[in-house]
């Protein structure tokens, strides 16, 4: 059948409560987002409270970062399997009382153990709900509007946490940034159960990928650990290197395996896509240069000027609502009447100009000035990014491909998000030691010598971070051809396989 005789039947089975269920799905969203920051504003006083060293520290970070990194394809690939509403309940209550452990926590064993199984039930919970909207909203339009709501939350939920974090750890204590989950994990979960119904032949009912499971998990959570490391110890230190070499061949022979299995945990096809392919790789460099933002900005702001957690989380607003402004009224507006790359491109160069006026800040940089116009730029371009980025990169792919396609977009976040911290650090730390050696000897104001070593260090990071998203750019315009998507269901890059141009059954519970 041709694709366009298909559309209009799907159209037809378009589930009625479909704009209900993106609500509980986007609480989701936050909710998931929001613990990626919130954790690091609470982080000092749970570090004293818990007794935790300095050199532990880090682990309650390590911890979430390596089980949602390294099983992300694997959640993707089970609620494919499992059913899209019944991974994401799942997902929801298990990070609900992976959060009440982490609240309730005597000792770092607990802490960092409930931080695992936040990773392990995030992992499962992300790409369920990604790949949900994927599966309910299959008109073009549609689709923009509800990706657009998606794609703010995932640019905005981060700056929102370091708010969030800052307000519950100064008015109230620590543990509310784990309890605070709690609400948003049940309202969410009881909303699905109600609300959310999915496609049943969407299911993927292929055996699962064990040698490919293990050989991802593995892979990814080395990859993630050697940057980690990369961060605390150094690029060259033995067991960095060790990792960096174990998750390249752990990797490679996954890709050689899924190449040759008759049900791969990732079919090859979702990422061999040009414009899937471009849309992950973007993605990914845009989200290392975010934490160009994120990172020095809140560590400028913080140890600089002196701002309490809470001011800095207000401080970070006008990005938020760049963000959500990009991604509902520029992103979901227009990526039905242009092509995803001309929306892409422009975003990601519009974020680069404001992250090409950070580059100017000093240690008394105005605000109003140089930050706040420089967030706004870097709100805008990142929200008409991030919408057609992740439409374009679970579009078009077969409906039982939905939850791993929603996965490999985490797994990108999740390793620029890595890399972003560990190569950026390093910039920042190498650059901070060499001004400070150079400039200390003649200083008449050691603070003021050493605020000015940490502003250059900072700026320094974030060139590169401006250079990044200027790679984004690029590969964006070089990768993703994508024309306007006018009907659903028809694939682009998959248009040999049969199940594309079939439209979505009627919903059922």
């Amino acid at each position: 059948m041709p694709p366009q005789q298909a559309v209009s039947p799907a159209h037809s089975a378009l589930d009625p409560r479909r704009w209900t269920a993106l609500i509980f799905i986007a609480l989701a969203q936050l909710m998931v987002v929001l613990d990626a920051t919130i954790v690091n504003i609470a982080l000092p006083s749970a570090q004293a409270d818990l007794e935790i060293s300095d050199a532990n520290r880090q682990w309650v970070i390590t911890a979430y970062a390596l089980a949602f990194g390294g099983l992300l394809l694997f959640g993707g690939r089970v609620s494919d399997l499992w059913g899209r509403r019944r991974a994401f309940v799942i997902g929801l209550i298990g990070f609900a009382l992976a959060s009440a452990l982490g609240g309730a926590a005597q000792n770092e064993a607990m802490m960092f153990s409930s931080r695992a199984l936040q990773g392990i039930f995030g992992a499962m919970l992300a790409p369920a709900a990604l790949s949900l909207l994927t599966v309910l909203f299959t008109d073009p339009k549609e689709r923009a509007k509800a990706f657009g709501v998606f794609g703010a939350i995932a640019g905005a939920g981060a700056a929102v946490g370091l708010l969030l974090g800052g307000t519950l750890t100064d008015y109230l204590d620590w543990r509310w940034t784990f309890f605070v989950n709690i609400p948003f994990a049940a309202v969410a979960a009881l909303g699905a159960l109600l609300v959310i119904r999915e496609p049943m032949q969407a299911r993927n009912h292929s055996p699962l990928d064990i040698p490919g499971v293990l050989l991802a998990s593995l892979g990814l959570v080395s990859l993630v650990y050697a940057f980690s490391r990369a961060e605390q110890e150094s690029w060259g230190e033995s067991v960095t290197v060790a990792m960096f070499v174990l998750s390249a061949v752990l990797l490679a022979t996954f890709v050689v395996v899924e190449s040759r299995v008759k049900a791969p945990l990732l079919p090859l096809r979702v990422v061999t896509d040009r414009n899937r392919g471009g849309s992950y790789l973007s993605l990914g460099l845009a989200v290392i240069g975010m934490f160009g933002l994120f990172l020095f900005l809140t560590y400028y702001l913080q140890i600089v000027r002196d701002y309490s957690p809470v001011k800095t989380g207000l401080a970070f607003l006008p990005m938020v609502a760049g963000m959500v402004t990009g991604s509902t009224q520029i992103g979901a507006r227009l990526v039905t009447r242009v092509s995803p790359r001309r929306l892409m491109v422009p975003g990601m160069l519009t974020a680069s100009l404001g992250m090409l006026l950070l580059t100017q800040l000093e240690v008394d940089s105005s605000y109003a000035a140089i930050i706040l116009p420089a967030e706004l730029l870097i709100g805008l371009g990142m929200g008409t990014t991030f919408m057609p980025a992740m439409s374009m990169a679970t579009s078009n792919v077969r409906p039982t491909d939905a939850g791993v396609a929603s996965a490999m977009v985490n797994v990108s976040q999740q390793v620029g998000g890595a890399i972003g911290t560990a190569a950026l650090n390093t910039v920042a730390a190498s650059a901070t030691t060499s001004y400070f050696a150079s400039h200390a000897a003649g200083a008449t104001d050691p603070q003021l010598a050493q605020f000015q070593a940490m502003v250059h260090g900072y700026t320094s990071a974030i060139w590169w971070a401006f250079g990044i998203l200027l790679a984004a750019a690029a590969t964006a315009a070089v990768l993703v051809n994508s024309k306007v998507e006018r009907s659903a269901g028809h694939a682009d890059g998959d248009t040999s396989a049969s199940d594309e141009s079939t439209p979505l059954p009627a919903m059922a519970h």
